[in-house]
């Protein structure tokens, strides 16, 4: 007995896809920035350094005194010798009223006034040491700085993104089928 038989043909469909890729675009742009720097405030102070030098004692071992102190001195030696030579002649005078007492007082006079008595060679530093007097005040110096910190602003641009979305469409390349028979 023959049995009827049933065939079944399939076809398997095809799908076909059509892609089409997104674009993306990002662009950062850089930030801008802006720094200043103010110059730093520098005040100096200062005081002059002195020095004083005194020599009026070197000058005045040297001989060489200014003229209200020259005039004061060679008054006063004068004055002194004056005085001396009053004296001096006061002496002769009372030696020469004397003159019974002794003899040849007049001789002894005049050996007296031309005997020079010698003084001898000495060394003696003009001017005298430590005659010059110094007086030394250093400067000062006050630095004063003030340092200016920078000013710095910065603006951060946004990044700039473009975006198209990519699409997919599909299309059947074939069409699936079933195909059914039966033999008998």
């Amino acid at each position: 007995m023959d049995f009827p038989q049933i065939q079944i043909q399939t076809t398997k469909a095809i799908l076909g896809l059509n892609i089409q890729r997104p674009i993306q675009q990002i662009e950062q742009p850089k930030a801008d920035l802006n720094i200043k720097q103010p110059p730093a405030t520098v005040l100096i102070d200062s005081k002059p350094a002195r020095l004083t030098i005194d020599q009026s004692k070197a000058w005045s071992d040297m001989g060489l005194i200014g003229p209200l102190a020259s005039s004061r001195e060679f008054a006063q030696e004068g004055r002194q010798a004056v005085l001396e030579g009053i004296s001096r002649r006061a002496q002769e005078g009372d030696r020469l009223m004397k003159i019974e007492d002794k003899e040849n007082v007049i001789a002894e006079m005049e050996k007296e006034k031309g005997i020079r008595l010698y003084s001898g060679l000495t060394i003696k530093f003009i001017p005298s040491v430590h005659s010059v007097k110094i007086d030394y005040q250093p400067s000062e110096v006050n630095i004063e700085v003030d340092t200016n910190k920078p000013i710095i602003s910065v603006n951060m641009n946004r990044p700039i993104h473009e975006y198209t979305p990519g699409k997919v469409s599909g299309y059947m390349i074939q069409y699936p089928s079933i195909k059914i028979d039966v033999k008998y």
